[in-house]
Formats: structure tokens, sequence, C-alpha cells
């Protein structure tokens, strides 16, 4: 069974999609604007998204590119759209599906649960060991040698992108892209942070334990030697 959160303004098809999918023993949050589904991502973490385009504050398609710069949540697009560029252009969007409305609730259920499939069935480990580091994704939380390390989120979120990607050079563009969810920045707010994470590592820049710096390239995470 998954967490839902179903988007949709209108409400008796938002009444009738909870009580759909609380009869199949989801659990089910709601929505009734862009804004309160961006919200509810941000704080419920939920499995899948089913989002109307309608909505009252913001247009659909533009609350649909806002959640993908938070969350990788897979995403049901409902729309009354059938045009074929409308669907293509939502597909490259960031949705994962659609439904056209009107649709029953069983094809609803449908797409979910080939959703929920496939990003089961595709989803990466939520637990990296790299020497005595161990960052758990699900839990926001890290530790070196078995203690707890006190990582403000962005410390912890840049942590965590090296250490899943240990041993290979991650450049500054890619930390400012996943990271800081930025297309462009200034590399000191990265050169900063990494100092203090260093910092609460036990190394500094001259004498490295994890985090090495590749003069020109990036940023490598690798064990101890």
């Amino acid at each position: 069974m998954a967490n839902v959160l179903v988007v949709e303004d209108d409400q008796f098809v938002r009444s009738a999609l909870i009580r759909e999918l609380s009869e199949r023993s989801h659990t089910v949050r709601s929505a009734s604007t862009a804004l309160d589904a961006l919200r509810e991502v941000a704080q419920a973490a939920p499995d899948v998204v089913v989002l109307d385009l309608g909505l009252p504050d913001l247009d659909g398609a533009e609350a649909l590119k806002m959640l993908r710069a938070v969350s990788d949540v897979p995403v049901i697009v409902a729309t009354a759209r059938d045009e074929e560029a409308e669907v293509v252009r939502l597909l490259n969007a960031g949705a994962d599906d659609y439904l056209i409305k009107p649709f029953s609730p069983e094809h609803l259920i449908a797409r979910l649960t080939a959703i929920l499939r496939r990003s089961r069935q595709s989803a990466p480990p939520r637990v990296c060991q790299v020497g005595g580091l161990r960052v758990d994704l699900e839990g926001r939380e890290a530790y070196l040698d078995e203690a707890l390390l006190d990582l403000t989120r962005r410390e912890f979120d840049l942590l965590a992108h090296l250490a899943f990607r240990a041993g290979q050079v991650v450049s500054r563009r890619e930390l400012l892209a996943e990271v800081w969810r930025q297309s462009y920045g200034d590399d000191q707010t990265i050169d900063v942070h990494l100092s203090w994470l260093r910092r609460k590592l036990g190394e500094t820049a001259s004498r490295p334990r994890y985090l090495h710096t590749v003069r020109g390239v990036g940023v490598k995470l690798l064990p101890p030697e």
C-alpha cells in the first residue's frame, strides 16, 4: 500500500478519489491548490502524487515544474486536454503518467499500481556506507564511526550526494544543480559548505580523509586509506 497525495480543487472529485483510494488501503492526503501541494510533498513525502492541472492558483504544468524542483516523487497528471502536443509537454515537464478526464476509479488504480510497481523496482538504495561514514537518506542522518553527525539540511544533502557517488568526481555544476537546485551560482557557496562539512568529518582541505578536491574539475568522496 502507498501514501498518495491527491491534488484536486473540485471537492466532489477530490472526495471521490480519496474514498476510492482509501477503500484499497492506501493512505491518502489531499490538497486543493498548487502551493498546498508543494507543502505536502515537502512535509509528508508521498509515494505518488495525482495532480489535477486545473488548479485555481497556478497552471498545472507550472506546478509540475515546481514540484520537480523539490522532489522526484512519481506524478500522475489528470487533465481534460487530450491533444498529443499537450501530453508530450506534460511528460517532458516531469510527469510519469497521465489520465484524460473523465476517468474511472479503476483506470486510476491501474495506473497508480503500475507507477508504484515501477518506482519500487527501480528504487535506489537508501543507505550508503563508505568506510566509517554511513548516510541514511530515509532518516536524513549521517554517522561517522557510529557517531551521529550534526549537519544542517544543506550539509546533509551535499554529503549524501557525494557519498552515493563515492569514487566519482562530481562537478561543481552538478552540485549546484542537484544540491542547490540552481543552474548557475557562486563557487564560493560550495567551498564554504565543503569547509563546514570537512570540519565535521574531522579533516581539512590540506589533510583530507573523505572529501578530495580535484582541481578544476570537482569533488570526490573516497574511504580513508
